[in-house]
């Protein structure tokens, strides 16, 4: 049985930035070891898994199942966001 999925405090801080700054954000954290936001921004695709910059560094790590996709990932960019910032960062270094 599956677990529902854990929403960092954070995350709808980080969509809503997301948003306002012109990317399409879909919530996709529904399955296990997904990142947590399918972003679409000028033409570029990426994923982006949130963790809550606010804990320590030891509460953020990815997941065993995270770390998984994230290794086995040969997609277009995955990031991990734990700010705002971070976030508008990746959008930033993606289409450059």
């Amino acid at each position: 049985m599956r677990r529902a999925a854990r929403v960092d405090n954070n995350a709808h801080e980080i969509v809503d930035a997301l948003r306002k700054a012109g990317a399409y954000v879909r919530v996709i954290s529904q399955g296990e070891g997904l990142p947590d936001l399918l972003v679409g921004y000028r033409g570029c695709t990426l994923l982006i898994e949130i963790k809550d910059g606010a804990k320590p560094p030891s509460q953020q790590r990815l997941t065993e199942a995270e770390q998984k996709f994230f290794d086995e990932w040969t997609g277009g960019p995955l990031l991990k966001a734990n700010s705002v910032d971070a976030a508008i960062e990746a959008l930033r270094n993606v289409v450059r």
